[in-house]
């Protein structure tokens, strides 16, 4: 038998970085976006609290299985534009 579970959490994640002193609230939040944007404030992330949102699982019959399979094979034949 196959069961999909699906969890949803949420996750906070949070970077401890070093700015210069007197920017402006519009000038920090720039350079923020700008470090995110880069992707180089990205390593300094680390998950400080998950919560639990739901759980959830779907059984999938078999039948439902060879069903799905035979309609993406069907699909499959038609020409992509």
């Amino acid at each position: 038998m196959l069961v999909i579970v699906t969890v949803i959490e949420t996750v906070t994640s949070e970077a401890h970085i070093n700015i210069q002193n007197g920017l402006s609230e519009f000038a920090i939040k720039q350079h923020i976006t700008d470090l995110y944007n880069s992707e180089s404030i990205q390593h300094c992330f680390e998950i400080s609290d998950v919560k639990f949102e739901s759980i959830s699982a779907t059984l999938v019959r078999q039948q439902d299985l060879t069903d799905s399979i035979s309609a993406s094979n069907e699909l499959s034949q038609f020409p992509q534009s």
